[in-house]
């Protein structure tokens, strides 16, 4: 048996203690077996509830209705307390101290055992059903994500968003639901965000409430804490799909049309320098990524991102990732240092996952000097609105440069924009496809190759439509298309455009 008291009758709620972010283990101590206190009556779980708990202890906040919810998760206020009254009781009882001696495996063994014992001493009544949510439940708290585990483990899942220990939001098909999903308190739910950020070297408390950081398989994480969150810690998470999607899935879903996609395709193999832009959640992570597919095995593609979330599946590329300032202040480096230092790496292509700030100037420097084929994202409503933010960017940067250079360098630089949307109805579609053709004084000139027509709702409520073509038979980069051996499939999709 494992423990550390002399016996679980004397078993109390201390003080909350969380779990380490490293994974300890349980010590080889003898387990308790003292006589248990007085059993509390079945019918009434009550009593159970009674015992003395941590002051942290959670107060139920009104029921709210969630939009879709599994007999799983149907947790009474007597399920809470119970899983309170037992992790409280299994917190005293192990030895934390030496959990990193065993795997996570053997640890939930252990863990699973001692729980089983604490609730047989306790005389908790249960269902089967019950205690093995509660014991998975506990186990989860212990060793990975708490609470977060259930819906980490779900593909359907886009978005988790946590507004303080007892609200949970995901967003299930572009629509937000709100789940039964709670935290003890709020001091677990920042221990957890703490467990998260530390992953990937950074920190998150009073003095640096604001993180962003990143899950093991890449999903975009973002915390917000006291004195800042005024509810409660506040947890974004952004996560990705265990299956990589390409633009055939894209297709599949609707996003874009055949036709559409081989002309993407297209403008990706042909080393077009491609700029993403849409609103949040509107897939431009997902759609670099697809892109990105087309590029050959051979080239040399260094990323720069703030919190490293790319998926390349060639062999040959090189991640780089922004550091927030320390606890002094100093060592921090920012976007713009990353990109002035890829030139310096002999990169082929240089992909940026989101352009934010002065960084535009650079990453239009690179892409107007020998290396074809760079992509990035940034936030934007329109292709045209995506010039005008480059132009706001490069200008708030410092650089005193006339508005009619800074187009121009836009114009010798971007050849593709592509523009991703979030309809009404929670579906992800990619509306236009722009290249930039030139400038006639200081007004950037561009023409649609494709567009998305809304063309009503069906008896669901889902927006109906299609992607059209606009006439456009030879595109700009019809000569580089050309070069790379690709202009009869790049006249065969627009000429199906156009069916």
């Amino acid at each position: 048996m494992f423990g550390k008291r002399s016996g679980t009758e004397n078993v109390r709620e201390a003080p909350r203690v969380e779990p380490a972010a490293a994974r300890t283990t349980l010590s080889q101590a003898p387990r308790p077996n003292s006589p248990p206190p007085p059993p509390a009556p079945a019918p009434q779980r009550e009593s159970t509830a009674k015992a003395p708990l941590a002051p942290a202890t959670l107060t139920p906040t009104p029921v709210v209705k969630p939009a879709a919810r599994s007999a799983a998760d149907q947790r009474s206020e007597d399920y809470y307390q119970i899983k309170t009254t037992i992790f409280g009781a299994l917190i005293d009882t192990i030895d934390l101290a030496q959990l990193a001696q065993l795997d996570p495996d053997s640890a939930r063994e252990e863990i699973r055992d001692i729980v089983n014992e604490i609730i047989s001493i306790k005389a908790v009544v249960m269902s089967i059903a019950e205690q093995e949510h509660l014991l998975q439940d506990i186990c989860n708290d212990v060793l990975g994500y708490g609470p977060l585990e259930p819906l980490l483990a779900r593909d359907d899942i886009a978005d988790i968003m946590v507004n303080g220990a007892n609200r949970v939001f995901i967003e299930v098909g572009g629509k937000v639901q709100l789940t039964p999903i709670r935290f003890r308190d709020n001091a677990q739910l920042m221990n957890i965000c703490q467990r998260i950020v530390s992953q990937v070297g950074r920190r998150v408390d009073e003095s640096s409430p604001i993180c962003d950081a990143r899950l093991l398989d890449g999903s975009r994480v973002n915390v917000i804490a006291p004195p800042l969150a005024l509810d409660g810690p506040t947890l974004t998470i952004r996560k990705f799909r265990k299956d990589k999607l390409t633009l055939e899935d894209l297709t599949r879903f609707g996003s874009i049309s055949p036709a559409g996609a081989r002309v993407l395709g297209v403008i990706g193999r042909s080393r077009c320098n491609v700029l993403i832009s849409g609103g949040t959640g509107s897939g431009k992570t997902t759609l670099l990524n697809c892109m990105t597919a087309y590029i050959d095995v051979d080239e040399r593609i260094i990323t720069c991102e703030d919190a490293a979330e790319l998926q390349l599946q060639q062999p040959h590329v090189v991640r780089l990732e922004t550091r927030p300032p320390n606890l002094e202040g100093q060592g921090q480096i920012t976007m713009r240092d990353l990109v002035r230092n890829c030139l310096r790496m002999r990169p082929e292509r240089i992909i940026v996952g989101e352009v934010r700030g002065s960084e535009a100037f650079d990453l239009l420097q690179a892409m107007n000097t020998g290396h074809d084929g760079s992509m990035g994202t940034l936030h934007a409503n329109s292709p045209r609105e995506a010039m005008s933010r480059l132009e706001s960017m490069i200008t708030m940067g410092g650089f005193q440069l006339p508005t009619k250079t800074i187009r121009e360098m836009i114009v010798a630089s971007i050849d593709v924009i592509v523009q991703a949307e979030r309809l009404r109805d929670g579906s992800r579609r990619i509306t236009k496809v722009t290249e930039v053709v030139g400038s006639e004084g200081d007004v950037v000139i561009t023409q649609d190759l494709l567009s998305y027509e809304i063309e009503g709702e069906d008896e669901t409520g889902h927006i109906k439509g299609k992607h059209m073509g606009t006439g456009i038979v030879r595109p700009t980069f019809w000569d580089r298309a050309r070069y790379f051996g690709l202009e009869r499939e790049l006249a065969d999709a627009l000429d199906a455009l156009q069916a």
